[in-house]
């Protein structure tokens, strides 16, 4: 019996973290992840995601803003 291994490879990369809050669109730019290049899951360590939350709610003034249509799946 043949089994093969799932084998997950894992490498650093900076990606975009977006984030809805309260009907509000933030992307955060250069976030460090690691990221499955299987399945493109990301993973943050505890120290980015907390720096993510703070950076989400001081609501201090943004690197720069960008515009982007929104489509509706249900009706496409």
């Amino acid at each position: 019996m043949k089994i093969d291994a799932w084998k997950e490879i894992f490498v650093e990369q900076n990606v975009n973290y977006i984030i809805d809050i309260k009907g509000k669109f933030l992307v955060i730019e250069n976030v460090p992840a690691r990221v499955c290049l299987e399945t493109g899951e990301r993973f943050f360590s505890p120290e980015t995601v907390e720096r993510i939350q703070k950076i989400a709610w001081e609501q201090k003034k943004p690197h720069h803003i960008i515009q982007t249509p929104v489509f509706e799946f249900a009706t496409a």
